[in-house]
Order: structure tokens, then sequence, then C-alpha cells
């Protein structure tokens, strides 16, 4: 049982110097739906979440036998195999609880709620981040009974983030996430004049790991580019573009393109990794965009990534309403463009 007391499939790390052996988790009601890394990291308790990306990323962690990743959905009766494992009495100690935090709300009912995501706050803790959006909705919300992200957005990206109240709403959710029923819009402000004609990106990604620290002990950072669709690690990703205004910014008057970009399938980096390798990298993108240009693009003010979650369509998992939201552009990226630009954007249907 997860947040109950263990039981033999979930017993509790032992402490000190003494390792585990192989063990297996049941995935019960409780944790149907919930992605791996979530269910791991509240199943082992006392075990860094570092190390729980750790043996994820390594292929130590199985799911029915096979390999699986940190984002992998369990469903109840899964059978997750753990390798064994060191927890020293120091990582037994209970972290600090996440500070509360409210967001600004875009909707909330009894059934989910959502929330327009401020740039520069992970949606969870783990690789790094103590806490995000939902450890802190959590601690502003201690009478919730369940709060549970139903989909993610990278730390750099603002916009429309959906939490479910409830195991069925998230179960719906997902489900409609996956079968690619929701329609996501992001507005993204690129490097360039983007090309009217292109409409539609299809290359496949991969994910991979950038060299680690010298003394080869710390973990590389991950990182996601196109690849030929015949790669072993390859991933189909589709992503539709739409001009929506051409632009200059800064003293060098340098072109940039603001899109309206859908996406089709849910990758990693997506949008970051497909822009860019189309050649018009997004501006202030850190990890896939052009540094010197973004340098100049900090002079000019922008300080941040120009990519916001803008539109969320989907149906509402209790009424069966279609609902359509919106997210305005965050007031540091809007005062980079013109008025008439905004007015348009807002008007558009």
């Amino acid at each position: 049982m997860i947040g109950g007391k263990p039981g033999p499939a979930t017993s509790q790390a032992r402490t000190g110097s003494d390792a585990q052996a192989v063990r297996h988790l049941t995935v019960d009601e409780s944790g149907a739906g919930q992605r791996l890394d979530n269910f791991l990291f509240r199943s082992l308790k006392g075990v860094p979440k570092t190390h729980v990306y750790r043996i994820i990323r390594s292929g130590e962690v199985r799911v029915n036998k096979g390999r699986a990743q940190a984002e992998t959905r369990v469903e109840e009766g899964d059978l997750v195999r753990l390798p064994p494992m060191r927890v020293s009495a120091r990582s037994t100690e209970v972290a600090p609880a996440a500070p509360a935090r409210e967001f600004a709300l875009l909707h909330e009912d009894d059934a989910l709620l959502a929330v327009d995501k401020p740039c520069g706050v992970a949606v969870h803790g783990g690789s790094g981040v103590s806490f995000g959006v939902i450890e802190q909705l959590r601690s502003a919300r201690p009478a919730a009974r369940f709060l549970e992200l139903v989909h993610r957005l990278d730390k750099e990206t603002s916009g429309i983030l959906l939490v479910a109240k409830k195991r069925s709403a998230l179960t719906n959710l997902q489900e409609q996430f996956r079968e690619r029923e929701t329609g996501k819009v992001y507005l993204a402000l690129v490097v360039g004049d983007w090309p009217d004609n292109k409409k539609v990106l299809d290359a496949s990604l991969a994910r991979y790991l950038v060299a680690g620290a010298a003394d080869g002990k710390a973990e590389g950072e991950r990182r996601v580019r196109v690849v030929a669709k015949d790669h072993p690690d390859a991933m189909r990703a589709v992503t539709l573009v739409r001009v929506v205004a051409r632009t200059k910014l800064g003293d060098e008057a340098l072109p940039l393109s603001l899109l309206a970009v859908t996406i089709k399938t849910g990758r990693t980096h997506q949008i970051r990794v497909h822009l860019a390798s189309a050649g018009h990298p997004i501006a202030g993108d850190e990890k896939y965009g052009d540094f010197a240009l973004n340098r100049a693009l900090q002079k000019a003010g922008l300080k941040r990534m120009f990519l916001h979650a803008w539109r969320l369509r989907f149906t509402h998992p209790v009424s069966g309403e279609t609902m359509k939201l919106q997210a305005v552009l965050p007031s540091e990226l809007a005062t980079l463009l013109d008025p008439a630009i905004l007015t348009d954007i807002y008007a558009s249907a």
C-alpha cells in the first residue's frame, strides 16, 4: 500500500551499511496511473530522489520484466523490480516540507484544477530539485486528500498545468493525453524568419546524457536530439507550427518569429528540439538555443526562454464538457511584443 503500512511487497529499505537483495513491488489501486518515479518516491521512503532516478535511467528498475522510463505510467497489478540498495541512516531523516504556495488559478472544480505555472518553478521535486508545484500545492492544501500532476511542463516553460483532485479524474485525463485527444498550443518566439510553408515537423527524438563531471562520478545532464526513425531509441514526435507574427528585437533588430505550436506527441523537450533542429531555436533557450544571440536578447530584455503553454483543450472527466483554457503571456514576455501583436493573439479563435 502506498502511504500506509508496508506489506511484504512494499517492505522498506533497511538502514546503515546493510544492502537489500533484489525485491519486487506490486502496484495496488492507490498507485495505479502514477508515473514510475512518483510511485517509487512514495514506496522507497529514505531513498534519495537522485538515486531513484539513477536506477531508473540505468535500467535496473523493471516493470513487468521490461525497461521503463521515469514517466512510464504504472497500472494496478504491475510488478516493479528493484535492485539491491543501501540507505544511509542520514538519508532516512525526514526532509523538510515544501513551502506552502498557491498558484494563479485558471480553473478549479471538484475533479481538477488548472494553474498558471510561472517560469523557473519545476512541476515536481527530483533530479536536484527539492520540491516543485505539486509539493507546494500539497503543503498549501493539507486537507486535500488527493493532488496529482496530470502532465508536465519544463521548469523553464510557463503556462497551463493540470492537477487532478480525484484518482478517477487523473486516470481519465491521462488517458486523453496518451490517446492524443487533447489540444495543447504553445507560444514560442524563435530566432529568424520562420518559413510559412513549414507547418509540420515529424522527426524522431531520442534521449541521451551529456558528459558528467571530470571525476566521472557525477551523472550527465539529460538531453534530447533528433535521430533517424530506425534508431533503436527513436520516439516519433510530431509538431505543428503556425506563424502568428514577425518582429524584431534589440539594437541590432534581430528578426524573430512568434509561433503557435501544437504538439501531437508529448516527448521531453519536443518543441525545443524540433524548432532548433529546423534552424530556428527558441529565443532564450539555454540548452538548445543560439547562445551568442541569447546574450544579445538578454541585453534587449529577454531574461528567460520564450515558451509558454498558452491554450489547452480537453474533455472534462466528470461532466464530459469540452474545456478550453487559456493563459495569457506573463508580463516579462508580453512586454517584448508590440501591443498590436498581443491584441491579435488574444482576439484569435
